[in-house]
């Protein structure tokens, strides 16, 4: 193997390392829930006011059941599935008080710049959102973590 091929397969793997180091940087971090013995991810991919509502009502009782510093929870929303983090949204203060309890409401960043490239602007949505790349891809993060799926 000569110099040259050697400098192309070097640059090739720190091309490949570079990528992977920042689809990892886009991901939103482990919550940092030291006493939680659960954690669940709830994932949100549907309009529907009654999925919304399930969602939400699943991760205020398992909050009631465990006691909010004994489980980690965070709703995955992408696709249409983001409406629940709108400010319109009838939801939100639901939403805002899951928050200050401790869990985390990812929004599907991908989600948001195909609206925003169909529609000609960027959607808004709620500051008690946490903004992610790819949806799937943290509900898969978390999975790999010890987290379990639930899809109500």
């Amino acid at each position: 193997m000569g110099f040259s091929a050697i400098t192309r397969t070097m640059a090739a793997a720190l091309l490949i390392a570079a990528a992977a180091s920042a689809t990892h940087a886009q991901q939103a971090p482990l919550q940092d829930k030291p006493f939680a013995e659960h954690r669940i991810v709830l994932q949100l991919s549907d309009n529907d006011p009654r999925k919304q509502g399930l969602v939400l009502s699943v991760a205020s009782n398992l909050m009631k059941h465990y006691d909010p510093d004994k489980v980690a929870i965070e709703v995955v929303a992408f696709g249409p599935g983001i409406e629940l983090l709108r400010p319109e949204n009838p939801n939100r203060k639901m939403v805002e008080s899951l928050v200050a309890q401790g869990a985390r409401f990812d929004i599907c960043l991908n989600t948001v710049d195909t609206i925003e490239r169909e529609a000609g602007k960027r959607p808004e949505f709620i500051s008690a959102a946490t903004p992610v790349q790819v949806g799937v891809a943290q509900i898969l993060f978390l999975t790999e973590n010890g987290y379990t799926l639930v899809r109500p």
